[in-house]
């Protein structure tokens, strides 16, 4: 059987020759060979997102129902994305994977893909309602429910502070988990009368970089004697803020309260350290999960609309016994 995965190929350099079709005849797809899966992931933005590439890429390897993985990295960029979708239309792929950047302005592409007869996955993030009839199903986490995680724990960690002053950490505007996370989060705390203020709020695209940027804008603007909580929509964006309260004189964790959702090896570490207080678990291997999935999908197969995978959430007691089970 032949089994390629083309890992971190740009959009503009697919490799689209025949042989990447696996079966190579003029009808498409992988035929006797095995099912043939482009799949467009956001990018590396975060170790979340490489753990999550290497997990499908890997599991696509080893399953014998798979001929060939079309990956295609396209850098946090929808334009790549969507470059990629209408080249997996072209190569009449059997199914398209989509980890797609942002919510918004996918009706166009998954259109095509539907009249050409290829069933779309959507893997980890989502989009908006409207287009929900353009694909089969997705597979990946409740962001809004981990959001309720980390407004449930704040709630009850401030239950005695007259007002709790609250600093957010956004993830890529118009992406799902950034609007999903926030959105669960505020719902508790409206939904418990409890009293915040939510200091400010800005977007640290999912980096390290990006947290650490916005972190030291919070810190010259408000300082942080007045402000409780850090809520970082990603471990990256945390860790970054980590570095920015370190480098300002101030002890995270104990001077700023954080809460980070994903769940690294990274974050636990800083967890054990004392540097952070709440984690919510984001699960980035899915990718036998996946590969089950598509392969129904390819069948014909009815399936949820949803579908989920296993999370938690873990408080200072349980970083350290936890961390060595970490994957990423």
């Amino acid at each position: 059987m032949l089994k390629k995965t083309l890992a971190g190929i740009a959009t503009g350099a697919l490799l689209l020759g025949a042989a990447a079709c696996g079966g190579g005849d003029d009808e498409g797809g992988g035929g006797s060979d095995g099912l043939v899966v482009g799949f467009a992931q956001v990018g590396a933005e975060s170790a979340w997102r490489t753990a999550n590439s290497d997990s499908v890429r890997d599991s696509a390897d080893a399953d014998d129902r798979i001929a060939d993985l079309q990956f295609v990295d396209a850098q946090q960029q929808q334009e790549k994305q969507i470059e990629a979708i209408r080249n997996f239309i072209t190569q009449k792929v059997d199914v398209i994977v989509l980890a797609p950047v942002v919510e918004t302005g996918w009706t166009d592409v998954l259109t095509d893909a539907e009249q050409a007869g290829i069933p779309v996955i959507l893997a980890d993030r989502g989009i908006e309602e409207a287009d929900e009839d353009l694909y089969v199903t997705r597979i990946g986490s409740d962001f809004v429910e981990e959001g309720r995680k980390a407004g449930t724990w704040t709630v009850e960690e401030f239950a005695e502070n007259e007002t709790t002053g609250i600093l957010q950490l956004e993830g890529t505007v118009g992406s799902a988990p950034a609007n999903d996370r926030e959105a669960g989060f505020f719902e508790i705390l409206d939904g418990e009368d409890f009293s915040y203020e939510l200091v400010d709020s800005q977007s640290g695209d999912f980096t390290a970089e990006g947290g650490k940027a916005v972190m030291e804008t919070f810190i010259s603007t408000h300082g942080l004697e007045d402000i409780d909580l850090l809520y970082a929509h990603n471990d990256e964006m945390g860790l970054g803020a980590i570095q920015a309260i370190e480098e300002a004189g101030y002890e995270p964790g104990t001077d700023i309260q954080i809460i980070i959702v994903d769940g690294s090896k990274a974050g636990f570490q800083a967890g054990v350290d004392g540097k952070l207080n709440y984690i919510v678990e984001c699960n980035p291997v899915f990718g036998d999960q996946l590969m089950d999935l598509v392969v129904q999908v390819a069948d014909g197969a009815d399936v949820e609309k949803f579908t989920p995978v296993v999370e938690d959430a873990f408080g200072v007691d349980e970083f350290e016994a936890e961390l060595p089970n970490r994957q990423f």
